[in-house]
């Protein structure tokens, strides 16, 4: 009897480590990047799959040299040889911040329809939350479609409240856009908000499957000091 609970043990802990390997292999690797000139193609290619075309590859262009953008891609790095130098394989999510005076403005927020639902959207939301800190500004502000509770929903776990409507903003179909505004950024307790906020993503991208690629000299090859070692 000892020696067959000996068996069973050990058999169990085999299973246990062949379990835990599969998990392994299993997990993705998620990298942030700015995006670059080489990147275009692929940022009109989702924008055009999830926005319907809002901008131009001249338009991304424009933000890619502009020193007011903050323009941050997300891809799956285990698809390729150097994790910041995505080149083949589509983007996953895109997200775009202008910063005017005191007043930051997200822009573009995409995310590929195959990875919704996993925390990509949170974790951009939580980047371009940070650059806006980390470039001083006071308040962050957006449009979205009235009808688009998911989008809003989010926006909500950043503190975003109601500030008005422009009227038949959106176009194809027709729609007015809600006005979000998040203020508060200069204040004491933010950088404790955004601990949190890129301590939650990490949940929830690990929940997802999806491991955050992050090591200091990656986050110094950023256009910005974008701190992710959170994920470490």
């Amino acid at each position: 009897m000892y020696n067959c609970e000996l068996l069973s043990s050990a058999r169990n802990q085999n299973k246990s480590l062949e379990s835990a390997t599969s998990v392994e292999n299993n997990v993705k690797s998620l990298a942030i990047a700015p995006l670059t000139a080489s990147l275009i193609p692929a940022a009109v290619a989702l924008d055009q799959h999830c926005l319907g075309g809002m901008w131009t590859a001249d338009g991304y262009q424009r933000e890619v040299e502009s020193p007011n953008s903050v323009m941050l891609a997300a891809f799956d790095s285990t698809l390729h040889s150097s994790p910041l130098s995505p080149s083949s394989s589509p983007l996953l999510a895109l997200a775009c911040l202008w910063t005017i005076l005191d007043e930051a403005h997200i822009t573009i927020l995409a995310v590929h329809p195959d990875c919704q639902g996993q925390g990509l959207g949170y974790l951009m939301v939580t980047a371009l939350m940070q650059a806006a800190w980390q470039r001083e500004m006071e308040w962050v502000t957006l449009e979205v479609r009235v009808s688009n509770q998911a989008a809003i929903a989010l926006y909500r776990q950043f503190d975003f409240t109601d500030v008005g409507n422009r009227k038949r903003y959106y176009q194809n179909p027709d729609e007015d856009a809600l006005i979000l505004w998040r203020k508060g950024l200069k204040q004491s307790e933010f950088s404790g908000r955004l601990h949190m906020w890129w301590s939650q993503a990490g949940d929830r991208l690990h929940r997802a499957g999806w491991r955050a690629l992050s090591t200091p000299a990656q986050t110094d090859d950023l256009a910005f000091p974008l701190d992710i070692r959170i994920f470490s």
